[in-house]
């Protein structure tokens, strides 16, 4: 591997038979096999794995893999036993969100990144200018590949009529969300039934060898549903260039807020003690009478077509429950009992808006109480 290019080759899809390939940062891997809720379903019900060869791994060696790591995020790394699963994010000295990873720590001596697709590059830019004397090697793993489910892969591939026995995994992720952190702060209630998500880190020739069939397999629709419906932000959809992680719900298990220095902290700890948010990650339920969908982009709008524009969707998805979903960030401004339209773009003309749909706010970012503030002595 490269130590210095961090451009990772697309791989190929698992199963290439009635694939369709998704858009976007997804457009590597299959967004569907042809039936996207059946997928769903399965996927929910843990009988199928979700390619995710999209992903980026960068790992992270050395003696002071853990504790430089420690002091260049906003995680703690030091003194979790080897095998632990963690969320990590890099802020920029204004306190916002440049980098978001899943991290695993595979050894006493090394760290797993799991990156968003085409994030790796400005990860590894970060991490090697912070690097200075630290003991430390930057590896970018293009050899490995990630597989998607709510359970470990391996255990959901074994129950079916036609096992598949995957190669021994790298490192398996398991997400906490919605369970908060050590060191974490809830900016909001918990989704209804999380499903929650694991990670499982493969060879990825060993994994292409294998014979995938189509049981095995849900889309990225089915996964980016599932995502949606558990509330979870995603750095590829819901990051942009003014994102503070309180906007998204990130301090749950992305940001340590107790622990010693890092960028952004100053941010993070007035937001959090004396202000609030910006702006607020929400959940949309989204108007399923008209045959049509919304796309990352589209305007919100507080009331109907004609309301002031307060904010953007991010993510959008059907999903097998619930119907038509989207994730979307709003002002604070925004009453959290206000409806809502979105705007559908016209397939033939992005820039125009072919109709707008109903929609209705699950809560995911609430104002923040900080009890009374004290009184200031007059002058």
């Amino acid at each position: 591997m490269s130590d210095t290019d961090s451009t990772a080759a697309p791989l190929p899809p698992l199963r290439r038979e009635r694939a369709v390939l998704g858009e976007g940062p997804d457009a590597a891997v299959p967004a569907h096999y042809g039936a996207p809720l059946r997928e769903q379903r399965r996927l929910l019900d843990s009988r199928s794995v979700v390619d995710l060869g999209q992903l980026e791994l960068l790992e992270v060696s050395g003696a002071d893999a853990r504790t430089w790591l420690t002091t260049t995020t906003s995680q703690v790394l030091t003194g979790i036993p080897v095998g632990s699963s963690a969320s990590l994010a890099v802020l920029s000295p204004q306190g916002r969100v440049e980098h978001v990873a899943a991290a695993v720590v595979t050894a006493a001596d090394a760290v797993l990144l799991i990156l968003d697709a085409g994030c790796r590059a400005g990860m590894r830019r970060y991490l090697e200018m912070m690097r200075f004397a630290a003991r430390v090697e930057l590896t970018d793993r293009d050899d490995l590949r990630v597989l998607g489910a709510l359970a470990p892969a391996a255990e959901v591939l074994s129950t079916h009529a036609s096992p598949l026995e995957l190669p021994e995994p790298v490192a398996v992720w398991s997400d906490r969300w919605p369970q908060v952190a050590p060191g974490g702060v809830a900016y909001g209630p918990d989704p209804e039934d999380p499903a929650g998500a694991v990670l499982t880190v493969v060879d990825a020739q060993q994994a292409s060898a294998l014979a995938w069939r189509e049981e095995h397999l849900a889309g990225m629709l089915a996964w980016e549903a599932v995502r949606i419906a558990d509330h979870r932000a995603r750095p590829a959809w819901e990051v942009d260039d003014r994102t503070i992680p309180h906007e998204l719900d990130l301090l749950r298990t992305a940001v340590h807020t107790t622990k010693g220095c890092y960028r952004g902290q100053e941010t993070v700890a007035k937001v959090l003690n004396l202000g609030q948010p910006p702006r607020r990650l929400v959940m949309l339920h989204l108007d399923g009478s008209q045959d049509v969908s919304v796309a990352p982009g589209g305007e919100v709008r507080l009331g109907g077509a004609d309301g002031k524009v307060v904010g953007a969707v991010t993510s959008a998805a059907m999903h097998v429950d619930l119907g038509p979903i989207a994730l979307a960030v709003v002002k604070r401004a925004v009453p959290v009992d206000a409806q809502l339209s979105v705007a559908v773009p016209d397939p033939s003309d992005a820039t125009e808006v072919h109709a707008w749909l109903d929609a209705t706010q699950e809560p995911i970012v609430l104002p923040r109480d900080h009890g009374e503030r004290p009184a200031t002595a007059r002058l």
